[in-house]
């Protein structure tokens, strides 16, 4: 099949799609997943075309709707859960934490929960309290979980094929302000491996790394830039549980200097770790200090205000200029 350019929402639902037609054992479930549609269309068609025991709409129950996976994928499933909103996978934070993560450990080695929760994550929509917000490095510190985030269709699609291939749990962390970005998508490619790190645009003076949402601000950013003179390399991280050190350091090494933006807060957020790891292996390198870019330390603002809680070109362009003056 040839490529075709499609919105990151409609690859998620062909990639779906092509999960249910392959292996039987593959199930949705959610809050409103079916007739609905999902509430942003994600998975629009899928319970007409598979029936309502593939494609289940649950009760507005999250815990109970990760626990009941839990009990399917011992049982050989392997369920896809949506969580609604990103605010709204906090009831079933324990489910996800002290069961899904822990049971391949606690059974040493011998039971596999292949559950994918698929979370809709980040501002920039509009949306009222706990519909934006950005709690991956809540999941990214807990053992036994993947994490993963999107930056484009053609990621979005191959990612949840490999997450829900997997043996192990993922958190899919889908960035929905880019809901309706279109970019091309190949069906038929071999993807790359699930957790490598990506240079979306190379440079020489300053490596920016970003995931999810982000990604297109930080290759806004570069382009500002190289008006300017100046050449930013683009890294889209793509996973945060594991991360790719391993490509930020050989990045590094060529530029000297990292930013790392993410929506999320600063404080303790997944670019600490990144910052913390990159000044490690990369002391000697390093030309200056890691900055990292990304929300404040509050909760997530009224609509009205999130344009001045997320951060945007103005910003990222700011830690791009303060890094290239040391």
């Amino acid at each position: 099949m040839a490529a075709e350019k499609m919105s990151l929402s409609k690859a998620i639902n062909a990639s779906l799609r092509t999960a249910l037609e392959t292996d039987p054992k593959v199930l949705i479930m959610g809050e409103d997943v079916g007739k609905l549609g999902g509430v942003f269309r994600v998975t629009d068609g899928l319970q007409k075309d598979f029936g309502e025991d593939r494609v289940i709409d649950t009760p507005l129950a999250e815990s109970g709707i990760v626990g009941t996976a839990i009990g399917l994928a011992l049982r050989g499933y392997r369920p896809v859960v949506e969580i609604q909103f990103d605010g709204f996978v906090f009831p079933a934070y324990d489910q996800i934490v002290t069961q899904l993560a822990k049971m391949h450990a606690r059974s040493l080695g011998k039971v596999k929960l292949p559950v994918v929760v698929r979370i809709p994550y980040g501002g920039g929509i509009g949306a009222v309290e706990h519909h934006s917000e950005s709690p991956e490095a809540l999941f990214a510190h807990v053992a036994g979980l993947k994490v993963v985030s999107p930056a484009n269709a053609s990621d979005a699609y191959w990612m949840l094929q490999q997450a829900i291939d997997s043996d192990d749990p993922v958190i899919y962390f889908e960035p929905k302000r880019r809901y309706h970005d279109k970019s091309e998508v190949d069906t038929a490619a071999i993807p790359g491996p699930l957790h490598a790190a990506r240079v979306v645009r190379p440079g020489t003076d300053l490596t920016l790394a970003a995931y999810g949402p982000m990604v297109k601000v930080a290759l806004d950013a570069a382009a500002a830039a190289a008006e300017e003179g100046k050449s930013i390399e683009v890294m889209d991280l793509r996973s945060m549980s594991p991360i790719d050190f391993d490509t930020i350091q050989r990045s590094v090494e060529r530029t000297g200097r990292l930013v790392v933006v993410h929506e999320a807060p600063v404080f303790l957020g997944t670019g600490s770790e990144i910052a913390a790891r990159v000044t490690e292996r990369c002391f000697y390198h390093l030309q200056a200090p890691v900055l990292r870019v990304g929300g404040f330390h509050s909760p997530y603002p009224p609509s009205r205000l999130e344009d001045e809680y997320l951060p945007g070109l103005d910003r990222v362009l700011d830690a791009v200029d303060r890094a290239l003056a040391y």
